[in-house]
């Protein structure tokens, strides 16, 4: 429902309204050095990617997950966001904003080699690299409805894959890359999480229950999928799920909306954004919902984290 999906997807734009006002009147950053995270291999921790309110905008940016200074990427003077790593962890998807419409772009995880992927008159949104790093899935308008499509990086050979009639979002393929996973509205009601071949068919209804899900993110071994559930339209929760359905854990359960999770490369840590109601601030848990640790604590709001490979 286009209706329900508006409203979710305040993420982005209460958070800059949000981060605006509280920039007016002087406030600052403040960078917390977490206990050590996870890393990728010895020596070097892993990085996660999110969009965050520059005091004029929302830009991309990364930090390492044990905390200290941010790397910005973009500086543009328009609406960055939903970042998502190449797998080999060298480039980053996200989606630009110039006040009319928003495109899918990738640029170097350095800064710099910025790509325009799609080129139309629609709002695209939530790209998703491909295991093999050679396409994109991304959320598009097609005149009626939002379909979950896929693109070469090249920007070449579009695909539509789910093709109804009803609006498809936040696409994420799974470790084999034979799937996707996303959300879909299909019964008019509430947002639901579905799992589909790359090419199209074999849809699959993973939750199913009276409540909005959303943002879908499979485990690297493919078991399982971290999502969001509205659960009273406010409290917003990350929970995990069997891939096939069934075997749902409450990750975490706070009185605080919990939203945008991301895997680790290993599985064992899952990023989310935490809304403390003034601010929006990057956290990372175990998925059986212990060892929780805060990235980010600042006085701006920071959305849309995805734990890179690298």
């Amino acid at each position: 429902m286009k209706t329900v999906r508006l409203n979710h997807l305040r993420a982005a734009l209460l958070a800059v309204a949000a981060a605006g006002l509280l920039a007016a009147v002087g406030v600052f950053v403040v960078v917390l050095y977490a206990q050590p995270a996870e890393a990728n291999y010895p020596g070097k921790p892993a990085k996660i990617a999110f969009a965050g309110y520059d005091g004029n905008d929302s830009e991309i940016y990364t930090i390492k997950t044990d905390g200290g200074s941010k790397l910005k990427l973009t500086n543009n003077k328009a609406g960055n966001y939903q970042p998502a790593y190449s797998p080999n962890g060298k480039r980053i998807a996200y989606v630009g904003f110039d006040g009319k419409d928003s495109e899918i772009y990738t640029i170097k995880a350095s800064g710099g080699g910025k790509r325009q992927l799609t080129h139309n008159s629609t709002r695209d949104r939530f790209p998703y690299y491909s295991p093999s790093g050679t396409r994109i899935a991304y959320s598009g308008f097609d005149g009626t409805d939002y379909e979950i499509y896929t693109i070469k990086v090249d920007g070449s050979d579009e695909l539509n894959v789910t093709d109804n009639s009803s609006d498809d979002y936040d696409p994420a393929y799974s470790p084999s890359g034979e799937r996707i996973a996303y959300e879909g509205n299909d019964e008019g009601t509430d947002s639901e999480i579905y799992t589909i071949n790359v090419g199209g068919g074999d849809k699959l209804n993973v939750t199913d229950n009276s409540s909005d899900d959303y943002n879908p993110d499979y485990a690297p071994n493919g078991k399982r999928i971290a999502y969001t559930n509205n659960v009273s339209g406010g409290d917003e929760e990350i929970y995990t799920i069997n891939a096939s359905g069934g075997g749902e854990l409450n990750v975490t359960d706070n009185d605080t909306g919990d939203f945008y999770p991301s895997y680790s490369p290993s599985g064992k840590r899952i990023t989310y954004v935490n809304d403390a109601g003034a601010d929006r601030e990057i956290y990372t848990i175990k998925p059986d919902g212990g060892g929780k640790h805060q990235v980010i604590d600042n006085t701006t709001a920071n959305f849309n984290p995805y734990w890179g490979s690298q």
